[in-house]
């Protein structure tokens, strides 16, 4: 059998299906709630049914989708008590895990070519796929491996709350300036005020994408 005439290796094809699949979430062509049929996925995207299992597999590991005895697996659906949860554990470990990363004097070049590839997308799943490696770029080199990893497991959750609320009042202009002024501090080693600032963009996103339940006047404060 000639080289070029080898077939794809699986993980190859699975990596394929779950970047097309996670990218159709994210820009909502694939809608919250939506049923994801294997054989209908395999046929769309020209593969056996095995690696669409594998990347749905991974996707429910990473919160993209659901899976149920029941339901079968579904795109999973944005509220505020997911989209809370999922801000909780960012404001909990991100800032300390940056503050740390900025500490210990880190390379930032990741951080920075990542809000540039966030200025040139085409789309919001770019976007917000950008915007999570510069968050990613600047806690990674935290010198923890565990709340690398915590954080990690909420990156494609916090992707696809930051595409539904995009969605219903795109804010991306205002996150973006905060990213770059978050940057600024790292680069001038101010680890204490890149904290702080990064706790303050992301309480505020959550709080004006998905407010609490209370007065009108005081939505606007947050």
């Amino acid at each position: 059998m000639a080289f070029n005439s080898l077939p794809v290796p699986i993980p190859s094809r699975t990596q394929f299906v779950l970047d097309a699949i996670r990218h159709a979430i994210l820009t909502g062509a694939l809608s919250p709630g939506q049923a994801l049929v294997e054989v209908d996925l395999a046929a769309r995207f020209g593969v056996s049914k095995t690696p669409v299992r594998e990347a749905l597999k991974t996707l429910a590991g990473t919160g993209l989708v659901v899976m149920s005895q029941y339901k079968g697996v579904t795109v999973r659906r944005v509220d505020a008590d997911m989209a809370r949860e999922v801000y909780d554990v960012r404001l909990l470990l991100e800032p300390e895990a940056v503050r740390r990363t900025i500490a210990q004097r880190a390379g930032l070049a990741a951080a920075e070519e990542a809000l540039d590839r966030a200025d040139r997308a085409k789309d919001a799943a770019e976007r917000s796929l950008a915007n999570r490696e510069f968050h990613r770029a600047l806690y990674l080199p935290c010198g923890n491996p565990l709340l690398t990893r915590m954080l990690d497991e909420v990156r494609d959750q916090a992707a696809l709350v930051a595409a539904a609320a995009w969605a219903a009042q795109p804010s991306w202009q205002r996150e973006a300036a905060e990213h770059r002024d978050i940057l600024r501090r790292a680069l001038d080693g101010d680890a204490d005020g890149a904290a702080r600032a990064l706790h303050d963009h992301i309480g505020s996103f959550v709080r004006r994408a998905f407010p609490e339940q209370t007065a009108p006047d005081e939505r606007g404060q947050a």
